[in-house]
């Protein structure tokens, strides 16, 4: 039986697959992230088990669930191999060569129109390395920097970020309210707040940074907007507004000859991209090259 005070010394091989399994909820899921067979996968799992002998899950059909004994290595795992995985970094940057794994996350919105160029000539400078990328919200990407789940992220800033996570901002993103040009409110003159809060709105999720930062500006504003449907995918909100559903605040640089920009009294709003980085890992010289290449 483990407790908070048992000392842990195990196989690397089954602590990962131990991680894997609790992140994942499955035996064949994380098989799958793995690379491995699922006998494998609990073959090192019952290794594990036989080891610090006691159960780590309850197997509850196809679901599993960590014990409490599971509960407790859990988070000393997940310091090992992240210090394991630390270390490996440190060594490999000694050779000063750009080379191995670098794992990005990125939004969607910044895979498609910010990230081409940059990693154009990232993989041409640097053809050594395995680069894997991540798609998905920022809110997650940051979220996989706090947990070592990968190197860097590029993504929307959050307004406000605590350590051990720093920010490098790289393109400021000023946002407009947008609609379609047979909206009512595509006038040439002034949109007042009180006007925009009569008509549906089209947002980001209530989740994520640029929904926080565009509420938070139409409040100084004095507006609650009437929200019709909010999505993660601007390129979604976009098409909903030139089909004439409603407005929304997207990026400026997303208008085209479909969507005309609303004149709103006193909206101001911009929000920031960049990298999140854990400061408590050290950066592979795959992950400071890519650094220095996005500040170019």
């Amino acid at each position: 039986m483990i407790t908070e005070t048992t000392p842990i010394a195990m196989d690397i091989a089954g602590l990962q697959a131990f991680v894997t399994i609790a992140d994942s909820g499955s035996f064949s899921l994380a098989a799958e992230r793995l690379h491995l067979t699922q006998p494998a996968v609990s073959k090192r799992l019952a290794a594990l088990e036989a080891e610090l002998d006691t159960r780590l899950f309850d197997r509850l059909g196809r679901a599993v669930r960590l014990t409490e004994a599971g509960g407790v290595l859990l988070s000393r795992a997940l310091r090992i191999l992240a210090e394991l995985d630390d270390t490996r970094r440190a060594l490999r940057n000694l050779s000063g060569v750009v080379t191995g794994p670098l794992t990005l996350a990125t939004s969607h919105h910044i895979g498609l129109h910010r990230l081409p160029p940059v990693l154009r000539i990232f993989s041409s400078r640097y053809p050594q390395v395995r680069l894997d990328m991540r798609f998905m919200d920022s809110e997650l990407a940051g979220a996989a920097v706090l947990r070592g789940e990968v190197d860097l992220a590029v993504i929307t800033l959050p307004p406000r970020l605590e350590p051990p996570l720093e920010v490098l901002p790289l393109w400021p993103d000023p946002l407009i309210a947008i609609a379609s040009p047979a909206h009512p409110l595509a006038e040439p003159i002034a949109v007042t707040p009180e006007r925009l809060s009569q008509y549906p709105a089209i947002l980001p999720s209530e989740a994520t940074f640029t929904r926080r930062i565009i509420e938070e500006g139409l409040a100084r504003l004095g507006v609650t907007p009437l929200v019709a449907f909010s999505t993660n995918y601007l390129e979604t909100i976009k098409m909903m507004v030139a089909v004439g559903l409603g407005w929304s605040i997207l990026p400026r640089t997303m208008r085209d000859a479909d969507l005309v920009e609303l004149n709103v009294d006193g909206l101001r709003l911009e929000r920031a991209l960049g990298v999140v980085r854990h400061t408590g890992r050290t950066l592979s010289n795959a992950a400071r090259a890519i650094l220095d290449t996005l500040r170019e």
